[in-house]
C-alpha cells in the first residue's frame, strides 16, 4: 500500500547512526520559555567545523537516503533533505541536537547552509521542532508539546485551542503576559490549581514558545502614565499596556494626548520578562469624534476598506457598450423593475411577471458583476479579501468599488445594464417547473421601493403614479406569484421566525437620536421568495451539471442542542417531534403552536437558538431552515464574493467548460470568516452607539423583558427603546442564584425566586461605561417575587 507523503516509511527507514558530538556549538538560537516571533529574531546560522565539503561534492551518505528525495527533486532545482527526513534522523538521535551536527549528519554544504537555516526556522514556525537553551534542536513531538491558537479574555486569563481538536488548556494572567489573542504556541499541559474556581475541571497550560504572531499592527486608546504615554488595545481580549516610547514618536506633528484613539504598530512583542512596545503610526481623533466608533471598529476586525489608488485609477465604462452585447439575450423592452430600500444605493437584482399557461414566467435579473471582476485581477483579490459589503449606520464599506457598485453594475433606473437572468416557469402550486440561465441586457423601467409597492398593490385603484399605474399589471403579477411561492414555502414547512428588526434615526453629530422599528411588508416578503426561488435553481443548475461550487449550507441541529431543547419544552408541556432527527416541518408545527401563547417570544427565542449557523462550503447539506435540498447564493454578487462565485460557475457551464478558482473548500471557510468579521464589526458599532445614547439616561426607569440568562445575570432589552443592558446576579437579591442553562433559568436556593428567559421587568440604569460598551441595570424597588418562579414553601 502506498504510503502518504507525511509519513515516515518504516520498512526503507535507513540505519541512523547517532552523530558523534562537536565541541563546537551553534549560538542559542531560542530559549524553550518564550521567544519572539521566528519572523523578527531567527535563529543564528550555526557555526561550520573546519572540515568543508566543496560546493562540487557530491552527497553519498545519509542524504542520499532520502524516502522524500525525488519529490523535492522535482519541487526544487538544489534539493534539500525534506521535512520529514529532517524530523526522523533528529528522532533518530535520540537526543537534541546542535545544528552544526544536523548541519554535517545531512552533509550540507557551505553554500546551502542559508537556505537550510531557513528551512530549520520555517519548521520551528511551524511547531515542527524547536531550539532549547543551548541553542540544540528538539523535535517537537518528542516534548509533549501541544500546538495551538491562543484567545484572550477580558478578564486577563486566556485559553488555548488545540489544532488537534483536543480540549482546549486555560491560560493564567501571568502566562498571558507572554502571548497575545491569536498567537499561535506551543504549550505544555501542567498540574491544575484546583484551588481556583475558574480553573476546575480545565486542563492548564504553560506556554513554551510562539510559533506565529497574530497583532502586528492594532488600533488602541491612549494614556498617561506620570507624563509616560502608553495605549492599551480596543479589542479587549488583549490586556496589555503598550508602552509608547518617546523617541519613536518624533515624527507626529503633535505630543500624545490622553484619550487619542491611534494606530500602534508593535515594535516589540510581549515576553516572559518583557512588556510590548510600540509605535504610533496614526492618531484618528477622539473617543468621542463623530464615527470614531466605525474607524475603530475597522481597524479592531481588520476590516479592509481602503481602495489603492492604483485599483481606483483603473478604467471602468460607464455605460454598456456595442462588443458587451455579444452573446446576450435583449430584454431591454421587459418592465423589468428594482425593488429596494429607500435609502438603497446599490441595486442588483430586478423582476418581472407575467402570465403564462396555469401559472407564471417569472424572471429574476441579476446585475453581471463577473464580466467586469475577472478572476486573477487586482480587483477580483480586493473583492476576495473584504468577502462582502460591510453596512454600518450611516455608512457602508462595499466590496466593489463605487465606480462598479454604484454605477456600471448596478441596475440602475432607465439606462440599459449587463445582466445574469434566472429564467422560471412557476406553477399555481408555486413549484419551479422549468428554468434557465442566460446572460442578458436589460433596462430598469423604475426604480420602486418596498413601500410604494406594498401601498400599491394594497389599493390598486388610488394609484396616481402614471409610471406605478403602468406597472400595475406586472405588479400584480408578481403578488400573485409571490403567494403560490409562499403556499410552496408553507407546504415544505420551512421555518418562518416573526421577529422584529430595529433602525437607528441619526443626529446632525452621527448619533443616535432615538430607535425605531422596522416594519417588514408583503413587498418584502415577495422580493424574498423570488430571490429564494432563484438562488435554488441556481443550485439544482450547478449539481446537475457536477460543476463545483459554494453552497449556502444550514445543518440540522447537532444533537446535544436538540436534548437541551426537549428538556426546556418539557417544562411547559410541549415537545419537537420527530425524535433524534426533526424536520423543518416538525419546527415549523412547534412554532405555529407557541404563536398565540403569552410566552412566546421566550419560546421562539430558544427555539431559535437550537438552530445551527449557516455556512459556505463546497459539500452541499442543503438549508435545514428553509427546507431546501440545495441552496446556494446567486442574487447579490455586488455585496457578496460566493455570490460573484457562483455567476462564474454558472457562466462555464453555459461555456461547456469548468471553474476552477481555487481550493473550494479554503473558499468557503474565508467567506464564512468575512461574513462573521463584518457581523462582530456591527455589532461593535451598534453597542458602542447605544451606550453613547444612554449616557444621559442613567437613573432612569424602563421596562423590559429578560433577552438572554446567564450565568453572572440577566440580560434585559428594554421596551421603546429596544437597548439591551446586564442586571449582574449581584443585583438580583441577597441570595445564591443558580444557573440553568437548558431551562434559562437563574434560581434562587434559600428564597426560591427565579428569573428566566422572557420575563418582564422592571428596571433603572444604574451605569453606562463606553469603554467597555457595558450598560448595567438593577432591579426597580423591591421585585421580590419574580415573574417565572413563585417562591418555594419550605418543608414542614
Amino acid at each position: 500500500m502506498q504510503k502518504k507523503q507525511n509519513e515516515i516509511p518504516t520498512s526503507s527507514t535507513p540505519e541512523v547512526k547517532p552523530a558523534t558530538r562537536s565541541r563546537k556549538r551553534a549560538p542559542a538560537a531560542a530559549v524553550t520559555e518564550v521567544v519572539t516571533s521566528p519572523a523578527t529574531t531567527p535563529p543564528a546560522t550555526p557555526r561550520r567545523s573546519k572540515t568543508r565539503k566543496s560546493a562540487a561534492t557530491p552527497a553519498t551518505g545519509l542524504r542520499q537516503q532520502d524516502p522524500w528525495l525525488e519529490r523535492e527533486r522535482q519541487n526544487y532545482a538544489s534539493p534539500l533533505p525534506s521535512r520529514e527526513y529532517v524530523l526522523q534522523i533528529l528522532a533518530a538521535q535520540g537526543v537534541p541536537v546542535a545544528p552544526i551536527e544536523l548541519m554535517n549528519l545531512l552533509e550540507i554544504q557551505t553554500a546551502e547552509e542559508g537556505v537550510f537555516s531557513r528551512r530549520l526556522r520555517a519548521m520551528e514556525r511551524d511547531g515542527e521542532l524547536l531550539f532549547n537553551r543551548k541553542g540544540d534542536i528538539c523535535v517537537a513531538d518528542k516534548l509533549d508539546l501541544i500546538r495551538g491558537k491562543v484567545f484572550g479574555h477580558v478578564d486577563g486569563f486566556g485559553f488555548c485551542v488545540p489544532e488537534d481538536g483536543s480540549p482546549d488548556l486555560y491560560l493564567n494572567s501571568r502566562e498571558m503576559q507572554k502571548v497575545m489573542h491569536g498567537d499561535r504556541v506551543l504549550v505544555r499541559e501542567v498540574t491544575q490549581d484546583r484551588r481556583s474556581p475558574e480553573r476546575r475541571g480545565k486542563r492548564e497550560g504553560s506556554v513554551v514558545e510562539v510559533l506565529e504572531r497574530a497583532q502586528q499592527q492594532l488600533v488602541g486608546r491612549v494614556f498617561m502614565n506620570r507624563g509616560v504615554p502608553f495605549a492599551m488595545a480596543e479589542d479587549k481580549r488583549i490586556q496589555h499596556e503598550i508602552l509608547l516610547p518617546h523617541e519613536e514618536h518624533q515624527h507626529l506633528t503633535e505630543p500624545l494626548q490622553d484619550g487619542q484613539v491611534v494606530m500602534v504598530n508593535l515594535l516589540q512583542q510581549p515576553g516572559k520578562h518583557a512588556r510590548p512596545i510600540g509605535r504610533v503610526e496614526q492618531v484618528l481623533g477622539n473617543y468621542a469624534d463623530p464615527g470614531m466608533e466605525i474607524e475603530i471598529a475597522l481597524r479592531k476586525h481588520d476590516l479592509p476598506h481602503v481602495f489603492s489608488e492604483a485599483l481606483l485609477a483603473e478604467p471602468v465604462p460607464d455605460k454598456v457598450r456595442k462588443k458587451d452585447w455579444k452573446d446576450r439575450e435583449d430584454l431591454t423592452g421587459l418592465p423589468l423593475v428594482t425593488i429596494d430600500g429607500e435609502t438603497s444605493r446599490d441595486f442588483d437584482d430586478a423582476v418581472y411577471c407575467e402570465p403564462k399557461g396555469k401559472g407564471w414566467r417569472l424572471l429574476v435579473a441579476i446585475a453581471d458583476v463577473s464580466y467586469y471582476v475577472r478572476p486573477g485581477s487586482e480587483l477580483d483579490a480586493e473583492a476576495l479579501s473584504r468577502g462582502n459589503s460591510v453596512y454600518f449606520p450611516r455608512r457602508v464599506i462595499p466590496m466593489l468599488p463605487e465606480s462598479l457598485s454604484n454605477e456600471i453594475c448596478s441596475l440602475n433606473p432607465k439606462v440599459d445594464r449587463l445582466c445574469m437572468v434566472c429564467d422560471m416557469e412557476i406553477s399555481k402550486k408555486g413549484q419551479v417547473k422549468h428554468y434557465r440561465f442566460y446572460e442578458a441586457v436589460m433596462h430598469s423601467h423604475a426604480r420602486l421601493t418596498y413601500t410604494q409597492v406594498a401601498e400599491t398593490l394594497a389599493k390598486p385603484n388610488a394609484v396616481q403614479d402614471k409610471t406605478l399605474r403602468k406597472l400595475l399589471p406586472a405588479l400584480q403579477n408578481l403578488e400573485a406569484v409571490f403567494h403560490a411561492l409562499l403556499k410552496a414555502r408553507e407546504a415544505r414547512g420551512a421555518i418562518d421566525f416573526a421577529g422584529s428588526e430595529t433602525q437607528m434615526l441619526f443626529d446632525a453629530n452621527s448619533k443616535i437620536e432615538r430607535i425605531v422599528p422596522v416594519v417588514r411588508n408583503d413587498a418584502h416578503r415577495l422580493i424574498e421568495e423570488c430571490m429564494l426561488a432563484a438562488n435554488v435553481s441556481a443550485a439544482d443548475f450547478l449539481l446537475k451539471h457536477k460543476q463545483p461550487s459554494l453552497f449556502r449550507n444550514h445543518e440540522v441541529p447537532s444533537p446535544e442542542k436538540l436534548e437541551n431543547l426537549q428538556a426546556f419544552l418539557k417544562d411547559f408541556g410541549l415537545s419537537l417531534e420527530g425524535g433524534e432527527a426533526p424536520s423543518v416541518a416538525d419546527y415549523t408545527r412547534l412554532l405555529d403552536k407557541v404563536r398565540a401563547r403569552p410566552d412566546a417570544q421566550l419560546l421562539q427565542t430558544v427555539i431559535q437558538r437550537s438552530l445551527m449557523q449557516a455556512r459556505y462550503a463546497p459539500d452541499n447539506v442543503g438549508h435545514f431552515g428553509l427546507g431546501y435540498e440545495a441552496y446556494t447564493h446567486f442574487t447579490s454578487p455586488i455585496r457578496r464574493y460566493p455570490d460573484l462565485l457562483v455567476h462564474r460557475a454558472i457562466k462555464a457551464v453555459l461555456a461547456g467548460k469548468k471553474y476552477k478558482p481555487g481550493d473550494w473548500h479554503q473558499l468557503g471557510e474565508h467567506c464564512s470568516m468575512t461574513e462573521r468579521r463584518a457581523d462582530e464589526a456591527t455589532r461593535d458599532v451598534d453597542n458602542w452607539l447605544k451606550c453613547y445614547f444612554m449616557q444621559d439616561k442613567v437613573g432612569e426607569s424602563f421596562a423590559g423583558t429578560v433577552a438572554a440568562v446567564t450565568s453572572f445575570g440577566l440580560f434585559v432589552l428594554l421596551d421603546e427603546i429596544y437597548i439591551e443592558g446586564l442586571v449582574h446576579i449581584s443585583e438580583l437579591g441577597k441570595d445564591y442564584f443558580h444557573y440553568d442553562a437548558v431551562r434559562h433559568r437563574l434560581s434562587g436556593e434559600k428564597t426560591g425566586l427565579g428569573y428566566q428567559l422572557g420575563d418582564r421587568l422592571q428596571v433603572q440604569v444604574v451605569r453606562v461605561d463606553l469603554e467597555t460598551t457595558k450598560i448595567d441595570f438593577a432591579l426597580q424597588g423591591e421585585q421580590t417575587q419574580a415573574p417565572s418562579q413563585r417562591r418555594k414553601r419550605s418543608p414542614r
